[in-house]
């Protein structure tokens, strides 16, 4: 009777195990994918006054337009729709409020000599916004077909794209949990929405050579840690420490971590050092992609591009860590070359001066100018790339 009792409880339990997994099979079934060609455009009555090249401010004026794709866990992506810029209502509960379920993405728009649109590696872009949805439970997507609804976007909203040398279109796409509610679980409801922004120079006279406070009571990203995903909750904690440094007359932050001080990120950008010992051996040196340092887009294409383009017998290009103090000691014996960080909207910063430990590493620049001789050459590189002045691959023109 028993032996009868456990055989029957044993064949229930396995029907309603595969009942579940029938059930989140079909759920995951019928879940629409992103879908580029379900487009509908509601265009604006009211377009914007456009301001002058010179009077644009990083982050400041938008464009006429804007891009919102909503997503349930049951139904998938839903219908994209661009439409006029304008606020987004959301529920006080909204769990993006609450438990920072948010990430977002940067890149830029160019126009080229011949006036057309070009994006600047949109799919590098697309990989890490993946990446950082799927470590907060928000949903991913296909990478091409967010790309064909921001080049729709972009091409309504052409004529906010400046066409002078070092002016852009900055890209904002980002991702927020809508799920209404108290509870902490992954979210139900997400939207997916791009803003635009046009840009000028980051520095408005050019390079602007910055001083940096080397930081170790304050730690950007840790192992284990998000430091590698682009996530909104990375940022926050490090306004403070960045006002701290400000008020003893640094611009950024060099972020330190571990007793030996290892040279992480400087402010919201990746870090590079260029050595040279006594034999003439040059070495560019950044730190590893190891969990704690964001995978840059700038900062993959200056790798490559200097790999491909500097001397092999003269330079070495090194994704190693460094720690203050060898920046310190080399800096003492004149082999710091020069430094810089790199980063979407600054493309490459130029550094002057580190504070640590009460004194000031004075770091090399060019005569009179306000960057190194290589910083300088990097971003000419990639400023022929991403204006179509050198063909490749890595800029992607919008038709």
């Amino acid at each position: 009777m028993f032996s009868n009792l456990r055989n029957s409880i044993r064949l229930t339990t396995r029907s309603a195990n595969l009942g579940n997994i029938l059930s989140r099979m079909s759920s995951t079934a019928t879940q629409a994918a992103l879908d580029a060609s379900k487009l509908v455009i509601h265009k604006t009555e009211n377009p914007k006054q456009k301001l002058p090249n010179e009077k644009l401010v990083f982050g400041r004026s938008f464009t006429d337009h804007m891009l919102e794709v909503p997503w349930h866990k049951t139904s998938g992506w839903g219908t994209p729709v661009i439409k006029p810029y304008g606020n987004i209502t959301l529920d006080p509960s909204a769990i993006v409020f609450h438990y920072a379920f948010e990430l977002f993405e940067g890149m830029k728009a160019y126009k080229d000599a011949k006036g057309h649109i070009r994006i600047f590696r949109p799919d590098k872009n697309m990989t890490r916004m993946n990446k950082s949805a799927s470590r907060i439970c928000l949903p991913t997507f296909d990478s091409e077909e967010l790309i064909k609804l921001i080049g729709e976007l972009l091409k309504l909203d052409k004529s906010f794209i400046p066409d002078q040398r070092g002016y852009s279109l900055y890209i904002r796409p980002t991702m927020i949990g809508t799920t209404t509610g108290l509870g902490v679980h992954a979210p139900e409801d997400a939207l997916l929405y791009v803003v635009c922004s046009p840009v000028g120079p980051y520095y408005s006279t050019g390079f602007k050579a910055v001083r940096l406070e080397a930081t170790d009571y304050a730690v950007r990203a840790w192992p284990g840690g998000v430091g590698d995903k682009k996530l909104g909750a990375n940022y926050a904690p490090s306004v403070k420490p960045q006002l701290e440094a400000a008020s003893r007359g640094y611009q950024q932050n060099l972020w330190l971590f571990g007793p030996d001080k290892h040279v992480t990120e400087v402010g919201t950008m990746n870090f590079f050092v260029a050595f040279q010992d006594k034999n003439g051996k040059k070495e560019l040196v950044t730190a590893p992609l190891d969990g704690m340092i964001l995978e840059g887009v700038t900062r993959d294409s200056i790798l490559n591009l200097c790999k491909e383009k500097l001397d092999k017998s003269e330079w070495t290009i090194s994704e190693r860590y460094c720690s203050i103090k060898e920046i310190q000691e080399k800096a003492q014996k004149g082999e710091v070359l020069e430094a810089f960080g790199s980063g979407t909207a600054a493309v490459v910063s130029p550094v002057k001066e580190i504070g640590y430990d009460g004194q000031h590493i004075k770091i090399p620049l060019l005569p009179g100018e306000e960057a190194g001789a290589l910083t300088k050459q990097i971003a000419q590189w990639i400023a022929e790339r991403q204006y179509g002045i050198v063909e490749s691959d890595w800029s992607r023109v919008i038709d």
